[in-house]
């Protein structure tokens, strides 16, 4: 609780000092950034981990801290404005951490970063596509998929909210949709192949490792 303070200090002398464009300091808001998901993904925080008794006691005395802190980190992010191309794909994996946390709210909080980091990349890299922050993602999908987060639930909601923030935009509702939907079923193949890892017949195992290559 004290250390969730001392954070929540930190955000405001960001944004008072060293969010405007002359001082602007980018190594001091990406240590921001980590702290925050360090603490947000720390092992004494995952409320899951523990007995229905402990968990309501420490809900009654704290609350969540991880949702505190994880929708503070969703409002710094959207302060950045025009610094966020800064951060990708650098944020990607960090960002990912979060919404992997096994909240509902958290996730709904925190989804939506995806489908503002691809339209940054598109308005802001010159490019008009959001490269960078699709391989990055399915690149540190599979990493923590295969670590042991994620899970049916995320799939879905991945996916039904990327598809709505997709769907509204003028120029990302055909790249969007197509990346959304190759997101979900490369993330089904990989908890099913999570799965079946220990599963006595080979001919299961064989058959996922080829649908997730």
């Amino acid at each position: 609780r004290v250390f969730l303070r001392a954070v929540n200090q930190f955000t405001t002398v960001l944004n008072r000092l060293f969010l405007d464009q002359a001082n602007f300091e980018l190594q001091l808001w990406n240590n921001y950034f980590h702290l925050a998901v360090a603490f947000l993904t720390h092992e004494s925080l995952q409320l899951e981990t523990f007995s229905q008794a402990k968990r309501n006691k420490i809900i009654k005395k704290y609350g969540d801290m991880r949702k505190e802190i994880g929708f503070k980190i969703r409002d710094m992010w959207y302060n950045l404005g025009p610094h966020k191309i800064k951060f990708i794909p650098a944020m990607v994996g960090p960002i990912l951490e979060v919404t992997l946390v096994p909240e509902p709210e958290l996730r709904k909080a925190t989804i939506p970063i995806f489908f503002d980091m691809m339209q940054c990349e598109f308005n802001f890299s010159g490019n008009r596509n959001f490269h960078m922050f699709e391989n990055e993602l399915i690149t540190r999908l599979d990493q923590e998929v295969e670590g042991g987060r994620g899970d049916e639930q995320y799939k879905i909601l991945l996916e039904k909210l990327l598809l709505e923030h997709c769907r509204k935009h003028k120029y990302l509702s055909t790249s969007g949709e197509e990346f959304t939907l190759l997101v979900s079923s490369l993330l089904e193949n990989l908890l099913d192949y999570r799965t079946i890892m220990h599963d006595e017949s080979k001919e299961n195992r064989m058959s996922c490792t080829v649908n997730v290559l």
